[in-house]
């Protein structure tokens, strides 16, 4: 494990495969760390990819900003860490929020978004009713802790039929909930309630796009992932069924195999 000052934050970064290999950046979702892309990093990092996975200010080992951090502050965050590594352009991916925080990062730093990869994820500004959500749970985090929001959401998190199937995936996720620090998991629900509109971005995109998500995704549902494919005629997207909200997890094998085709025909037609 690595670590960088970065923007006033202590980020704690995995830096994994040959350091000439094509850099895949790995953006882990709310509320999880960079752990969740453990079956990723090793099959990229075995590929001959560059991996970096980073916990996200707030989350895993990196350090906490209390009150509101906004997509914004993690992608400049992760500008600011490419940068630190010499890397100028990465293939840059996320997942649910990582996914949104990687469409803020093509709005931001677009010169440096060699292709993207949205996993699990939505375009659209939140509405008026999931702004008071997401400000509602975040006072709730700091009052009650982790605990209790981890075991209702685990299957949502997952397809539930996975919660049983796959204990060991189960165990992971809600182990991954349970230690995030309650202050930085509502200063990321409160910044994200402010998110904008990231429609117009993605139909500027000319660069080579992955949208995955789980067919079974009760928070993100297909319909999102088939609403961003509109926007980016040219993407390609893939279902991964007996898979919900983390299909990286779910199911890592049928994950891998899509994100390293689309990284080896974009490679083809450069």
């Amino acid at each position: 494990m690595n670590s960088a000052a970065i923007h006033g934050a202590t980020l704690h970064y995995d830096d994994l495969g040959p350091s000439g290999g094509l850099p895949v950046l790995l953006i882990h979702g709310h509320p999880f760390n960079r752990s969740l892309w453990a079956p990723q990093a090793r099959a990229l990092s075995e590929a001959g990819y560059r991996v970096i996975a980073p916990d996200l200010r707030g989350y895993g080992d990196s350090s906490i900003t209390p009150g509101k951090v906004y997509l914004s502050d993690f992608a400049d965050d992760l500008a600011g860490l490419l940068t630190h590594l010499g890397i100028e352009q990465a293939v840059v991916g996320g997942v649910s929020m990582g996914g949104q925080i990687a469409m803020e990062f093509q709005r931001r730093h677009p010169h440096r978004v060699h292709a993207l990869v949205l996993s699990d994820t939505s375009a659209p500004a939140e509405t008026h009713e999931g702004k008071e959500f997401r400000n509602r749970l975040a006072g709730r985090l700091i009052a009650e802790g982790m605990d209790g929001y981890a075991g209702e959401v685990i299957d949502k998190m997952l397809a539930a039929y996975n919660v049983t199937a796959l204990p060991d995936v189960a165990a992971h996720v809600l182990d991954m909930m349970r230690a995030t620090n309650p202050r930085g998991a509502a200063a990321a629900l409160r910044g994200r309630a402010e998110r904008p509109d990231y429609r117009e971005t993605l139909a500027a995109v000319r660069t080579p796009v992955l949208i995955i998500v789980g067919a079974d995704d009760v928070y993100t549902p297909l319909a999102d992932a088939e609403a961003i494919h509109r926007l980016v005629p040219h993407a390609t997207l893939t279902v991964i069924d007996q898979a919900g909200h983390l299909p990286g997890a779910e199911q890592p094998e049928r994950f891998n195999a899509a994100l390293l085709d689309f990284l080896t025909q974009m490679a083809i037609h450069a």
